[in-house]
Formats: C-alpha cells, structure tokens, sequence
C-alpha cells in the first residue's frame, strides 16, 4: 500500500482523537459544572464519570489502529501482530458498548424527568455503533487470520 493513503488514515486517527479529547477536557467539566436543570445534577455524575471511563478504550483502540497502519507500513499486515490489533480493537468496542449500556439507565432517568424520549435513542446510538465496530472488528480479525493460514501454507509446500 502506498505509504500516502496510511499517512491520510495515521492523519484521520489523529483528528479523530482530538474532538474526544476537548470534551473531556472542557465539554464535560463544564457540563458537570453548569447543568441546565440543577433538580437532576446529581443523575449526571454517573454519566459523566461513564464517558470519562470510556475514554480509556476509545484511546487505547486508537492507538491499536495506529500500530495496524505502522504494521502496513513496514509490509508486516499479514502478521500476529495485526491479528492481535484487531482483536484488541475488538475488545475495546466491546468494552464502550457495555460501559454505554450502563450508562443508559441513568439517561433514562434524565430522559424522564425532563420529558425527552429522544434522548433514550440518541443514549443508544453509542451502543450499536461500537458494536457494529466491534462486528467489523472481528470479521477483519477472521480474513486475516484465515489469510495468514494460506500463506503459510502456500509457503509449506514450495
């Protein structure tokens, strides 16, 4: 692969990681600090300290995509190290989606005392999202693992 098309990717990992990094730098204290109704203040600590928490894989599945394109570009892709990146990857989106399942009851509870159903499916969209990350994840993990098995035999019987 041409070494422009992972530094575009290298690039938008990069500028994916820093819109999340300025929320939990100043969206979310300030968020925790000035909440639009004071009534129900005390229903967004666990919420806050749920995306504070998720930010933790969300970094470290950032950081296993970023060895995967410096995997692709030293030509190692078909390699443990990818298929464990991959895994990795996978766990993390798994690991979101269970953290955002947890955080649900507790947007529920917002939802209701502020008579905004739409919040519930906005408070899921995270939960497929990262599952289907997590799908996409494991199928890659799959392929890849089934391709390295090939080559090695392909190189076996040469």
């Amino acid at each position: 692969m041409k070494r422009g098309t992972t530094l575009f990717l290298k690039l938008a990992v990069i500028l994916i990681g820093i819109p999340v990094l300025a929320l939990c730098i100043y969206g979310l204290p300030w968020l925790a600090n000035n909440p639009v109704n004071p009534d129900y203040a005390h229903i967004l600590y666990p919420i806050l300290l749920g995306l504070y928490v998720s930010a933790i894989p969300f970094y470290f599945a950032l950081y296993q995509a970023f060895k995967l394109l410096f995997y692709i570009d030293k030509n190692k892709a078909f390699s443990q190290n990818s298929i464990k990146a991959l895994k990795n990857i996978k766990y993390c989106a798994i690991t979101i989606s269970a953290l955002y399942v947890v955080i649900l009851p507790f947007v529920f509870l917002v939802a209701d005392k502020d008579d905004a159903p739409g919040l519930i499916i906005v408070g899921m969209v995270p939960i497929f999202a990262s599952m289907v990350i997590a799908v996409f994840a494991a199928v890659l993990q799959m392929l890849l693992k089934e391709a390295i098995d090939i080559k090695t035999e392909n190189e076996l019987t040469v």
